[in-house]
């Protein structure tokens, strides 16, 4: 049974992972510090045999690279990061702690162990790395990074410190940049659970601006398989954008959203209605990625139709309420990114 380290394992990416990963018959060690947005609710795997949870901060390099030496994994996907972007505006540091300092860490492992363990990185990063993109432009892979936010300029910077050690040290990595995933376990800081959250506790529905500002989706489950695939044929040293082509504004999406709640014939309280609020500092407009690369080279594409996977979202979180009802509100209620 082939093992592979997912890094983050219990976040929202990394619980579908870990889940995909399980049902492929991997031996799958999950590496996670168990942060606020870590998830507990997927009890389920818990007892697998093909399955070890470790709580680990990938900052503790002793005990990293014992895991790794130990259990001499085929592939680490890693997911470890702090991932919003609020947050980073309101303190930075837990930021360039994990996204730049962690991957540092493990970078570290696998440079002293590569004479010892043949191993593959997935390094996971996002489409914000680019920067705001015009009106009918989309990033390629050769796009200059431009981030914007403490987050995606984190993230910038390991993706700048995997490629200097796929040049200098000969690691074998690949890197991949994902625009906005949506689906089931995710932490409802992030727009589409939040909106959910709200409309089934009949609060009101924060709207950045006007709603204007554009964003490219994709159900988890076909970013899974993105990692899957770049495991199995990503080459050594590329990037690999991973998107939809499905951009919506803001506002069309919560109305999406709101019509899939009446489709499902779920009352809507009084209180559940769209609200602009005062935008972020530094809010890039838009995101949009050219996918053709993993499209053409790697052969793999989004099967999952927008409008279907925001149904089986909703209808997810509708039968999960526990998830939403165990998350303390001091951890996600408040308004985030105005401490200036």
């Amino acid at each position: 049974m082939k093992k592979v380290i997912v890094t983050g394992g219990s976040g929202f990416i990394g619980t579908n992972l870990v889940n995909f990963l399980i049902r492929r018959k991997f031996f799958v060690i999950n590496i996670d510090k168990l942060t606020y947005s870590s998830n507990n609710y997927n009890d389920k795997i818990r007892n697998k045999l093909n399955y070890k949870f470790f709580k680990l901060d990938i900052n503790n390099k002793k005990k990293l690279y014992s895991l790794i030496k130990k259990y001499k994994p085929k592939a680490i996907f890693n997911l470890a990061a702090e991932t919003h972007v609020d947050r980073s505006i309101d303190g930075p540091k837990p930021f360039i702690n994990t996204n730049i300092n962690g991957t540092f860490n493990l970078l570290e492992c696998l440079r002293e162990l590569k004479r010892e363990i043949d191993v593959k990185l997935i390094h996971i990063s996002t489409d914000e790395v680019y920067g705001d993109i015009k009106n009918n432009l989309r990033s390629d892979e050769n796009k200059n990074y431009e981030p914007s936010s403490p987050y995606s300029a984190s993230k910038a910077a390991a993706d700048h410190l995997v490629n200097s050690y796929i040049r200098t040290y000969k690691i074998n990595a690949v890197i991949s940049n994902c625009c906005n995933n949506f689906g089931p376990y995710q932490f409802p800081e992030k727009l589409i659970p939040k909106m959910i959250a709200n409309i089934i506790k009949n609060k009101n529905l924060p709207i950045y601006a006007k709603g204007k500002n554009s964003r490219e989706w994709i159900h988890v489950d076909d970013h899974c398989r993105a990692l899957f695939t770049l495991y199995l044929k990503g080459k050594n040293g590329e990037n690999y954008n991973v998107g939809s082509g499905k951009n919506l504004t803001n506002i069309d999406l919560v109305k999406k959203i709101l019509k899939v709640f009446k489709k499902m014939k779920h009352k809507i309280g009084n209180r559940a209605k769209i609200k602009f609020v005062k935008d972020r500092p530094g809010h890039d407009f838009r995101y949009a990625l050219n996918s053709k690369k993993i499209r053409l080279k790697l052969k793999w594409s989004p099967k999952i139709n927008f409008d279907e996977g925001l149904e089986k979202t909703v209808a997810w979180y509708l039968k999960n309420k526990f998830f939403l009802n165990k998350i303390s509100r001091k951890k996600y209620g408040g308004r985030l990114g105005l401490n200036l």
